[in-house]
């Protein structure tokens, strides 16, 4: 059994109400815990035990030097560790934010989110690849407009294959425009979210904000722009080579996908699993992969999302589409882009 003193002015933020956040590190550590004044009581395996004291010291030097915890960042910081017992919750907390924004601050919630951010940041091409709700398009637009925001690039531009999730739409009325907006509701989404509605319709009316149908981009080259291509395991073979290649000087790129989720037909490859193969090797290009515990929707999403990974690697052929491979599982990803680029 360990004894962890507690700072006083921090015992209401660490154990939180009702206890509840020692019951979380409970579960997250397999250990027991008992309060004892100002100490935790800290029972079970010694390197369990341990992770709970850098977890409750690194908390402690955050409360002492004055950090102030928002609803739920007590038990994200537990998550954290439980996920990485290296991680600096300091780094996470002070520096780890993006500020796209006046009106919106985004905290990156799990270790791929921030390994993703900091990808965004130091590399030109980035693939964020992995299961529904794990952050990878509100991220990418959040840094996107933290970029135009301080003048690192001079306008976004917007994209995402016109591909039906299993359900035939027919024509659509009205503009090209009109034609693609609910293809890209979820980056229209993300993007009134972190700014004011007129501000974005100005953007929009300057071209400053762009919408790109990828059908649209050949002979294109994007200079100065952050390009985001959503939903790119709809690409096409085609479509991915073409898009890739109109990047542009000071610009960068952010594709993100689902490899378990493809609309494409059957005789088609997914543009996104062939690049995942064919440019894993160049300098430059970032790959980061999201699992289950990246998912930051509704509780159930994650078990859902568990639950399907199962089924697929536990049924002979399931999820298995000509000329493909199986999807990935769990945070296990075809052996040709396991390892992430650096």
């Amino acid at each position: 059994m360990l004894k962890i003193a507690i700072p006083a002015e921090g015992i209401e933020t660490l154990f939180g109400s009702f206890d509840e956040n020692l019951k979380t590190f409970q579960l997250l550590f397999n250990v027991q815990i008992r309060t004892d004044g100002h100490e935790l009581l800290v029972d079970g395996v010694a390197a369990d035990v341990d992770r709970v004291a850098r977890l409750i010291e690194q908390l402690g030097g955050l409360v002492r030097d004055g950090h102030e915890f928002a609803k739920g960042d007590v038990k994200r910081a537990a998550q954290l560790m439980a996920q990485d017992d290296t991680i600096d919750l300091g780094d996470y907390f002070l520096r780890g934010a993006v500020q796209p924004s006046s009106k919106r601050r985004v905290m990156p919630k799990s270790v791929n989110q921030r390994k993703y951010l900091n990808a965004i940041e130091r590399f030109d091409i980035v693939f964020g690849v992995g299961p529904a709700g794990t952050g990878k398009t509100y991220l990418a637009m959040a840094e996107a407009v933290s970029f135009l925001m301080g003048k690192k690039v001079s306008r976004i531009v917007l994209a995402r294959p016109a591909v039906e999730a299993g359900e035939k739409l027919g024509f659509l009325p009205g503009d090209l425009q009109e034609k693609v907006n609910p293809y890209l509701r979820p980056l229209y989404d993300a993007l009134y979210d972190m700014l004011d509605g007129a501000r974005v319709e100005r953007l929009f009316e300057r071209g400053v904000i762009e919408i790109a149908p990828i059908a649209f981009m050949r002979g294109r080259t994007l200079n100065d722009a952050f390009v985001i291509l959503d939903e790119a395991q709809n690409t096409t073979s085609e479509q991915m080579k073409m898009f890739l290649t109109r990047l542009g000087f000071g610009s960068k790129a952010v594709i993100t996908g689902d490899i378990t989720q493809i609309d494409l037909p059957p005789t088609r490859v997914s543009g996104l699993i062939e690049a995942m193969n064919v440019v894993r090797n160049i300098d430059g290009i970032a790959f980061v992969h999201f699992d289950d515990r990246d998912v930051v929707r509704h509780s159930l999403v994650q078990q859902i999302v568990k639950a399907y990974d199962t089924c697929s690697t536990g049924v002979a052929g399931v999820g298995e589409t000509p000329g493909q491979p199986l999807p990935a599982v769990g945070g296990r990803w075809p052996s040709a882009v396991q390892e992430q680029k650096r």
